[in-house]
């Protein structure tokens, strides 16, 4: 199996030395690519094929959130996670909403941190404890306002049952499992409930869902 292709986003350098010294140390990582500012990081997605990014919320020039949104435009399969010092509410919901795949608070241990990338690999979301913990209460203080009930999408029973999976963290294959459908028909439930919620990543399931009160943590 090759190590997967990491690239590291921080505008402190000795944190991304620091953060590529403890990956490295893990045969299944390989850090192929550093960045100081949002702006870099777009030039080292579109040059290195990365697995997996992990960037920091707040930098310089453009920040994560905005840079996470631009790369998502551009490539929905790269899973991209939040390591960030700060546990601001909006600025985990802005994060999430623009795609991430994850949110980490830098105080999080090795463990968490290589179970994270191992999550989002699985197409699984991940939150650390404090984001799981008051997730529902953020979304609802939110900025951006819940949809009227009049406006929601009409899911069938299936499709809550596959929704309610996806936000207890389950990857596709284990709601096939649960669910007793074929893989690729799970796929193309997935596909269609992003349809009707507008979500553009399994994260966005998770932000509607809440947000509408679809599912509750």
């Amino acid at each position: 199996m090759k190590p997967l292709r990491i690239i590291i986003a921080d505008d402190y350098e000795l944190f991304r030395e620091g953060l590529q010294l403890l990956l490295r140390k893990n045969r299944r990582y390989n850090v192929v690519a550093e960045a100081a500012d949002g702006r870099e990081l777009l030039e080292m997605a579109a040059i290195h094929q990365a697995d997996v990014i992990i960037t920091d919320v707040q930098m310089p020039d453009m920040d994560g959130i905005e840079a996470t949104r631009q790369i998502r435009a551009q490539d929905d399969k790269v899973k991209i996670i939040a390591l960030t010092m700060f546990e601001e509410e909006q600025l985990i919901v802005d994060m999430m909403e623009a795609g991430a795949n994850g949110y980490l608070v830098k105080k999080a241990g090795k463990a968490e941190l290589y179970t994270a990338i191992n999550q989002v690999m699985e197409g699984r979301v991940y939150y650390c404890d404090y984001t799981s913990h008051n997730l529902s209460r953020m979304l609802a203080a939110s900025k951006k306002l819940s949809r009227q009930t009049e406006d929601l999408a009409r899911f069938s029973k299936k499709e809550l049952e596959i929704i309610q999976l996806i936000c207890r963290e389950y990857a596709s294959k284990e709601i096939a499992s649960v669910t007793h459908l074929a893989h690729r028909t799970v796929e193309k439930y997935r596909e269609r409930i992003m349809e009707k919620t507008g979500a553009q990543n399994m994260v966005g399931i998770v932000v509607y869902a809440i947000r509408n009160g679809l599912f509750k943590l």
